[in-house]
């Protein structure tokens, strides 16, 4: 399944089960604050796994990523973690 999605950060923040330390969080947030923003648009790519034993994953990734980015330009979230995009607007 492909397709535009809006992410509910609010819920995919709360449900994260990542084992990062907060001080590294911020700095990789510094981090990226140094970078100016890009000024054109990224085509993003959703794909979806789907499990019979539990819940399916989205992973949202840019279209076209070079390969030494590939492993580390991704989200991944439960799919109830997303939402259509119209019923956001």
């Amino acid at each position: 399944m492909y397709g535009v999605f809006d992410v509910d950060v609010s819920k995919a923040m709360t449900d994260s089960t990542s084992t990062y330390e907060s001080d590294s969080v911020r700095q990789r947030l510094q981090t990226a604050a140094r970078y100016p923003p890009r000024s054109q648009s990224i085509d993003l790519e959703s794909i979806v796994v789907r499990y019979e034993d539990r819940t399916d994953r989205c992973t949202i990734t840019p279209r076209e990523c070079p390969d030494s980015e590939r492993l580390t330009t991704w989200l991944s979230a439960d799919i109830d973690a997303f939402v259509e995009l119209e019923q956001r607007r």
